[in-house]
C-alpha cells in the first residue's frame, strides 16, 4: 500500500473519536475486514463498537489450546450479549504434535527460541488462515502497554501478512478503556479482577504485583523488549 495514503489516514483520524475510526474502516472494507480479538479489555471495547454499526466487521480469535477456562466463558458471554458469532481458529494438529513430541509440552520455558516456536505454531500459522480473503484487520493495541508498542501507529501496513492493520485505541489509556467498559456494560474476563491486566495462554500468563507493568505477567521470565508473540511484528 502507498505509504503516503497511510500517512494521510493517520493525519486525518489523529484526533477522531474511536467510534468514527471503526465506522470508517468497517464501511471502507466491507466484508473484507475483521477484528482479531484476544478477548482483552481493549478488544471487548472494539467488539462493542462494531456491534453498533450497520456494516459490521467480523470477529475472530485464536484458540491455541492452552487458554484459560475464563476466556472460553467470555467468548460465550460476548456472543450472547452482542448476538454474534466469534470465529475460532485452531493450530494444525500435526504441527502441535510434532512440536510437543520433539520439544516437550512446556517448551516455552526453556528458551526464547522455543517460546517463539510455540507461538508460531499456535498463533501465527492460524492467523495466516484467518487473514485469507481480508484486506484489513483491526487490533486493540495501545502504545502505553509496553516498550515494544511505543512506536505503533493507528494505521500501519502489515508487511508480514500484506494487509492493512488498524489500531483504533492506540492513544487510549488504561483508565479510558475501563471507563468505557463500566459505562457501557461491556463483558470482560473475570481474570482482570484477579490481577491479570493482560491475558494470553494459561502457562504463559500470571497475575501481576502492585506497581508492576501491565505486561509483566506475560512471559515473565523474559526481558520486556522481547515480550511479543510475533502477531505484531512489522517485518
Amino acid at each position: 500500500m502507498d505509504t503516503s495514503l497511510i500517512s494521510s489516514l493517520n493525519e486525518r483520524f489523529s484526533n477522531a473519536p474511536v467510534s468514527k475510526i471503526i465506522d470508517f474502516v468497517c464501511d471502507e472494507f466491507r466484508n473484507k475486514i475483521a477484528l482479531a480479538s484476544s478477548l482483552s479489555a481493549e478488544d471487548q471495547v472494539i467488539t462493542h463498537l462494531i456491534s453498533e454499526l450497520p456494516n459490521k466487521a467480523s470477529v475472530f480469535t485464536l484458540d491455541t489450546g492452552r487458554m484459560f477456562p475464563e476466556t472460553y466463558s467470555l467468548i460465550a458471554k460476548t456472543e450472547i450479549q452482542y448476538n454474534m458469532k466469534i470465529k475460532l481458529y485452531y493450530p494444525d494438529t500435526e504441527e502441535v504434535e510434532q512440536m510437543v513430541s520433539t520439544n516437550g509440552i512446556n517448551l516455552f520455558y526453556e528458551s526464547i527460541e522455543k517460546r517463539k516456536l510455540c507461538c508460531h505454531v499456535r498463533k501465527i500459522n492460524p492467523l495466516k488462515r484467518a487473514f485469507e480473503g481480508l484486506d484489513a484487520w483491526i487490533c486493540g493495541l495501545r502504545r502505553e502497554q509496553s516498550v515494544t508498542r511505543a512506536n505503533v501507529q493507528m494505521f500501519e501496513w502489515d508487511d508480514v501478512n500484506n494487509i492493512l492493520k488498524i489500531n483504533p485505541l492506540i492513544e487510549w489509556s488504561e483508565e479510558e478503556v475501563w471507563a468505557f467498559i463500566r459505562k457501557n456494560g461491556v463483558p470482560y474476563s473475570v481474570l482482570h479482577d484477579k490481577g491479570f491486566p493482560s491475558i494470553g495462554c494459561q502457562p504463559c500468563t500470571r497475575a501481576i504485583k502492585p506497581g508492576e507493568d501491565v505486561r509483566a505477567g506475560r512471559w515473565w521470565w523474559e526481558n520486556p523488549d522481547q515480550k511479543e508473540c510475533g502477531l505484531h511484528v512489522k517485518e
